[in-house]
């Protein structure tokens, strides 16, 4: 992929939409843990209610966006759509499956490898990143498994959970760098209504292909679900789509990785789970790395743009 074209300038509504995105995604791990249903199946419902909630005023306002995504050059952009809708359900159906191979902590540490992997595709784009940046990334990611107690196995069992975490971190990159490209003409609305329709849609035929129980839930797993529809998968997942915009993909995914202090905290709250301390060790580590790339990449990029771009004059419309 060729790199993105040149962003509009950081403005106070897309840092707190990802303010809000990090607190969002921080519940999902909490109440899919609350929740009695396949972890495969709770993705497949969070992706098709967000595609039902959010269908009605895609259509509504986006109709001519939707045809320019059909015809001439506007089907680059609706590839790149269908293209991360793909890449999600990817992520989803290699992460998921590892948890029961691997550790959790393990899985979830892998996983979180995410932002090597955005940096290296934005390498392979033409985009090198500065050395603090990418010292950030491994204090980053060196934090969230020190904070979820990362034990890598031994048994074949646990080398191919370890291996699909990681392929689950790679899925997860290109994920958002197909978003990256997308937002930089599509409005949020129709990206994610094609991004999640694409995602519900191969979720759907791994489930039915894997006999994977998709209904059948008590009230209590409905609940959890419409909270991580409306929490983790439309303001978490779409607000850092948002955010896409203005903000590299390599950050965004290293400002992710905060949903590992924020799901702690949550669990705490509201499960009793009391973190190690340890945990709080790579918590803070995991805080400074994040903290070394958002100010390592504002300086990067205050240093490369030549000129400022106009600001959106009208962001609510994405």
């Amino acid at each position: 992929m060729s790199p993105p074209s040149p962003r509009p300038p950081l403005d106070p509504l897309t840092t707190g939409a990802v303010g809000l995105a990090v607190v969002a995604v921080s519940s999902s791990a909490p109440l899919i843990a609350y929740a009695a249903a396949p972890a495969l199946a709770i993705a497949f419902w969070r992706n098709l209610l967000a595609v039902a909630v959010l269908s009605p005023f895609a259509l509504a306002r986006r109709r001519a966006e939707f045809r320019r995504l059909t015809t001439g050059s506007g089907r680059r952009e609706g590839l790149f759509c269908i293209l991360s809708g793909v890449a999600l359900a990817g992520h989803f159906a290699t992460w998921v499956p590892s948890a029961q191979l691997t550790s959790v902590a393990t899985s979830t540490a892998l996983v979180a490898t995410q932002p090597v992997w955005q940096g290296l595709i934005a390498r392979a784009q033409g985009r090198g990143l500065p050395r603090i940046v990418w010292i950030g990334i491994a204090v980053a990611v060196g934090g969230a498994a020190i904070a979820t107690g990362v034990d890598v196995g031994v048994s074949g069992r646990a080398v191919l959970g370890d291996v699909l975490a990681l392929t689950g971190g790679m899925f997860a990159a290109v994920y958002t760098a197909f978003g990256e490209r997308a937002r930089t003409s599509i409005s949020t609305t129709t990206y994610t209504t094609i991004c999640y329709g694409i995602c519900a849609l191969l979720l759907l035929v791994m489930c039915l292909i894997g006999g994977v129980r998709l209904s059948g839930f008590d009230g209590r797993t409905w609940l959890a679900i419409l909270a991580l529809v409306v929490g983790a998968q439309l303001l978490g997942h779409s607000m850092f789509n948002y955010a896409l915009k203005k903000i590299p993909a390599t950050t965004v995914s290293v400002l992710i990785l905060l949903e590992a202090p924020g799901a702690a905290l949550l669990g705490w709250a509201w499960l009793g789970q009391v973190p190690r301390p340890y945990a709080l060790v790579g918590m803070a580590l995991l805080l400074a790395g994040v903290a070394v790339v958002v100010l390592g990449g504002v300086r990067a990029g205050r240093r490369d743009a030549p000129t400022a771009l106009p600001a959106d004059p009208s962001p609510l419309g994405d």
